[in-house]
C-alpha cells in the first residue's frame, strides 16, 4: 500500500543494481513500485514490493501513468550488454527522458539517477555521452534530483577474474588508473540515504581504491595462481573498437569503448561501503 512522501518508483529494477534498490528501499521503510518490461524477472522479490508496473521506458506511451501517487523515482535504467538492438541513445537518454517527463508530469517530488563517475570526461563513449546527456536533462529540469555517480560496480570486475581463471588478464592502457568500485548492495543503501538527505551530486566509491593492475593480481591471488598480465595499448583498442563498429558488431565495441574512456581517467572517488572485492571475487568461484 502507497504510504505519503515514502513511495518510490525503481526503474531498471530487474537489473544487477534495481534488485538491489528494491530491497534497500523496502527495508527503509518505502513502499516501492517497480518499472519492468519483463515482470517475470521479479521473481522472488514480492516481499520487498508494494505494486509492479509493467512498461516499457523507450515507449512514452507505455510508460504513462507509473508515476501516479509517486515521490520518488530512482532510475538504474541502461543498457548493460546491448542484446536487443536497442542504442545507448535510446536507452541510456530516451528512456530515462521518458521517464522524467512522466515524473514531471506526475509532480514526483524528487528524481535519483544513476550515472557514472566522469563520463563528461569520456566524449569518446557512447554510453557516457548518452548518460551525461541526460544528467544534463535533468540538472535543468523543474524537479529536486539526485545524480550519484558511482566509480565501477564489483559486478564489472567479474570478467577480469573470469580472464585470470583463463590464464591472462589482459587490461587496456598502462594499468596504473585507478578505481574505486562498489558492491551494488552498497551502492543501493547509499542511494536510500542520499535521496533522503536531499544531496545533489554524489561521487561513489567502495571502501578500497586499486589500480587496474592490483585488481588483477587480487583475481590470481584468490585463485592461488601466479600473476600473467598483458597491457594493451589504448591505441590498439582504439582501433579494435572502430573496426567493431564499422563491422556492425556493437553490442562487443559499446562496453570496451567505455571501458577504454575510463583506462584514460582517474575513477577513483570517496569511499562508502563494508563490502570487499576480494570477497567477491572468492564468491564468483562458487
Amino acid at each position: 500500500m502507497l504510504q505519503p512522501g515514502k513511495n518510490v518508483l525503481i526503474a531498471g529494477a530487474t537489473g544487477y543494481l534495481g534488485q538491489r534498490l528494491i530491497k534497500a528501499y523496502a527495508e527503509a521503510d518505502y513502499s516501492v513500485r517497480a518499472l519492468a518490461r519483463a515482470p517475470e524477472k521479479l521473481c522472488g522479490l514480492g516481499d520487498y514490493l508494494d505494486d509492479i508496473f509493467v512498461g516499457e521506458a523507450t515507449k512514452p506511451a507505455s510508460v504513462e501513468g507509473c508515476c501516479d501517487g509517486i515521490d520518488l523515482v530512482v532510475s538504474a535504467l541502461g543498457v548493460t550488454r546491448q542484446k536487443d538492438g536497442l542504442t545507448y541513445e535510446e536507452v541510456d537518454y530516451g528512456a530515462n527522458r521518458n521517464l522524467l517527463d512522466e515524473a514531471l508530469r506526475a509532480g514526483v517530488q524528487r528524481f535519483t539517477y544513476i550515472h557514472v563517475l566522469n563520463a563528461e570526461q569520456m566524449p569518446g563513449s557512447d554510453m557516457a555521452r548518452a548518460k551525461a546527456k541526460f544528467a544534463s536533462d535533468l540538472q535543468n529540469a523543474a524537479i529536486a534530483s539526485t545524480i550519484i555517480r558511482p566509480s565501477g560496480f564489483f559486478s564489472d570486475l567479474m570478467e577480469i577474474l573470469q580472464m585470470a581463471q583463463a590464464g591472462r588478464v589482459y587490461l587496456f592502457g598502462d594499468g596504473q588508473s585507478r578505481m574505486s568500485p562498489i558492491d551494488g548492495s552498497d551502492l543501493a543503501q547509499l542511494c536510500v540515504r542520499v535521496s533522503h538527505d536531499g544531496c545533489e551530486q554524489v561521487e561513489a566509491g567502495g571502501p578500497q581504491t586499486f589500480t587496474q593492475d592490483e585488481i588483477a593480481r587480487l583475481a590470481f591471488q584468490v585463485l592461488n595462481k601466479p600473476p600473467a598480465i598483458t597491457h594493451i595499448p589504448l591505441y590498439v583498442g582504439k582501433a579494435g573498437v572502430a573496426l567493431a563498429k564499422l563491422l556492425g558488431f556493437r553490442s562487443v565495441a559499446g562496453p570496451i569503448e567505455f571501458f577504454l574512456s575510463a583506462s584514460a581517467l582517474d575513477m577513483s572517488a570517496p569511499p562508502n561501503g563494508e563490502r570487499l572485492l576480494k570477497d567477491a571475487f572468492q564468491a564468483g568461484l562458487n
